[in-house]
């Protein structure tokens, strides 16, 4: 009994361990399969995170530069082509895009620059303990007081007369046209505000945003310079055909000028005729800013070295006399040439023949002039053998990209004369001197073009760096044993745009308040080297003195060829030779491409010149 009982409870023991035992191996298996499971999701998880983190920072990092330029460049282009498509419109003679949709689109162009500068200057101010980087080598004070300043405050009073004259005749005209100079009016303070404080930043935050903003204004201001280039060349096209049929050539339909209405003010025709006496200003105006702000433009994202720049002593100019002299005899000269020009060539044709010989013969004496100057700039350059200034800068590369893009008018206008001198059936008396002064006008284009170009990237030599070349150089001085590992005087690196104060020397004059210092700045002195104390001492050489005084000569002579064609003296309107080749629509198309790049290459030489002048 006992014994069954035994075994009957060994069994029942046997049964709960194997039931035991089965039960342990299916948790095994579902822990198994649980776990296995789990890992599985959880390696995806990290999978999905290490996607996303990549994604993310992927996203996060900088656009890179080349991108972003040609990215926002392309928004740019396709801006300006808006606004051309729309003046292409409007020169319709019967247009059907009518002048208040094109100053409303300018309009709206310019309110938000305006919006864009406001963000930017709310943003500088408030990171003002975090000063940003600033390109020295972009607009000099000098840029920015007499070409910037000057020539907006005249595009202010051409805003002033332009809502006086929308006063006047507000009766029969569009609101817009009182809006639209109103609001230029406002945008011209804003920019010059902006550029005059901000245009030496390099933006290092928001790049991307922050170049499509700039290059926003950039051709916000060449819409708004080819709108009044448009307006300009319409005028001088509607006098050239009063010209024409006051002297019986063509009976032309000239398109009035003023409302059909009569004005309320007697300043009326004032503020009109005051208006194409101001808008070559303008049109400069907005030319100059749209250089300035590409060079900003380019120089977002830039790394620049820090380094110190190089102090030359002031040049004296007790020799400085040849070049203003003979610069101010030519713009005299100029505005003589376009008074008589414009007097007589609406007279007879014997006195409007003399008029255009008359022009063609000062052209040749003041081309001839500038190409021998030029010329002769070139030749100093070759004997002295200055070393090249090979540093990146923006500003100097837009400079020497503008003069050979500019120049391209003008050549177009030469080349076109001399076919039509050639083959014309017409023989004026100033057919060959037609030809010569367009032929000199190439010429004289090329020389100075190589002339500042070879200026710009030039740098003088010093006199530690003219010794070190020489073959008969021979040190004078040995240094004392103390003076071999001196770290009292460090020497600077060479000028890259970007000023560090750390290199810099001090000043004794400051220094002198202590004993102590004052001691130390004369033992500088003393340790320093000879050519390194004198190279702000270096008196310039009579080769410099030449240099200058033939910047400062072309300087006038391009502000005398640039004051002949902007206020009315043009004799390839008048000549009749290109139009009896190329005929009156195919020449005047020429023309209104041509003359305003031309005028743009004058002025654009007078501000590389003066910054030659400055550089020798």
């Amino acid at each position: 009994m006992l014994r069954s009982r035994c075994v009957s409870c060994g069994a029942k023991v046997g049964g709960i361990a194997g039931t035991m035992v089965e039960h342990n191996m299916l948790d095994v298996k579902f822990l198994n399969k649980y776990c296995a499971s789990s890992s599985s999701s959880s390696s995806s998880s990290d999978r999905e995170k290490k996607i996303l983190s990549t994604l993310k920072g992927s996203l996060g990092k900088k656009y890179p530069q080349k991108n972003g330029e040609v990215l926002s460049a392309q928004y740019g282009i396709n801006l300006l082509l808006i606004g051309v498509s729309l003046m292409l419109a409007l020169s319709y003679q019967r247009p059907s895009v009518t002048e208040e949709i094109l100053l409303a689109f300018l309009t709206a162009l310019m309110l938000v620059q305006l919006l864009w500068m406001l963000c930017y200057i709310v943003r500088r101010e408030q990171r003002r303990s975090l000063p940003p980087e600033r390109d020295a080598n972009t607009a000099t004070s000098w840029i920015r007081a007499g070409g910037l300043t000057m020539l907006a405050m005249l595009s202010l009073i051409m805003d002033a007369f332009r809502i006086g004259n929308f006063v006047g005749y507000q009766a029969c005209v569009s609101p817009m046209l009182g809006v639209y100079p109103a609001v230029h009016a406002l945008h011209t303070i804003s920019q010059v505000h902006f550029l005059w404080f901000h245009i030496k930043d390099v933006i290092k935050r928001y790049e991307t945003f922050e170049r499509f903003g700039v290059i926003h204004a950039v051709f916000t201001n060449l819409l708004l310079w080819s709108n009044a280039v448009m307006t300009e060349a319409e005028h001088a096209l509607n006098d050239h055909k009063k010209r024409l049929a006051a002297l019986g050539y063509f009976n032309f339909t000239v398109d009035p000028e003023q409302p059909a209405c009569n004005c309320t003010s007697s300043a009326c025709s004032m503020f009109s005729s005051s208006l194409y006496y101001l808008c070559p200003f303008n049109i400069e105006y907005h030319i100059f800013v749209s250089a300035l702000l590409f060079v900003m433009w380019k120089n977002i994202g830039r790394t620049l070295e820090h380094q110190s720049p190089e102090k030359h002593g002031s040049v004296g100019g007790s020799c400085l006399l040849l070049g203003p002299m003979l610069g101010l005899l030519a713009l005299a000269s100029s505005i003589t040439v376009l008074v008589i020009y414009i007097i007589h060539v609406e007279e007879t044709a014997e006195a409007r023949a003399s008029a255009i010989s008359m022009f063609y013969t000062f052209g040749i004496v003041i081309l001839a002039c500038m190409s021998v100057a030029g010329a002769a700039g070139l030749l100093i350059y070759r004997v002295e053998n200055w070393p090249m200034d090979t540093a990146a800068n923006p500003a100097r590369t837009l400079d020497a990209k503008l003069l050979l893009a500019s120049s391209v008018g003008a050549w177009l206008l030469c080349w076109c004369s001399v076919v039509a001198v050639c083959w014309a059936q017409p023989s004026p008396t100033y057919r060959w001197s037609n030809l010569a002064y367009a032929l000199l006008l190439v010429l004289e284009k090329c020389v100075q073009n190589l002339f500042i170009v070879e200026s710009l990237y030039r740098r003088r030599r010093e006199p530690d760096e003219c010794s070190a070349h020489s073959p008969s150089h021979t040190p004078t001085h040995s240094p004392a044993p103390g003076e071999i590992f001196s770290v009292t005087v460090p020497i600077a690196p060479p000028y890259d745009g970007i000023v560090n104060h750390a290199y810099e020397m001090p000043d004794c004059r400051v220094m002198e308040k202590s004993q102590t210092n004052r001691h130390a700045c004369s033992s500088n002195q003393r340790n320093m080297p000879l050519s390194l104390r004198h190279r702000t001492q270096d008196t310039p050489s009579w080769k410099r003195q030449v240099l200058k005084n033939i910047a400062i000569f072309l300087f006038m002579c391009n502000i005398s060829l640039w004051v002949l064609p902007a206020f009315g003296c043009r004799p390839q309107f008048d000549n009749g030779l290109e139009e009896a080749v190329y005929g009156f629509s195919t020449w005047s198309t020429v023309l209104n491409f041509a003359l305003p790049m031309s005028l743009c290459y004058r002025m654009h030489s007078v501000a590389a010149l003066f910054e030659v002048f400055h550089k020798i």
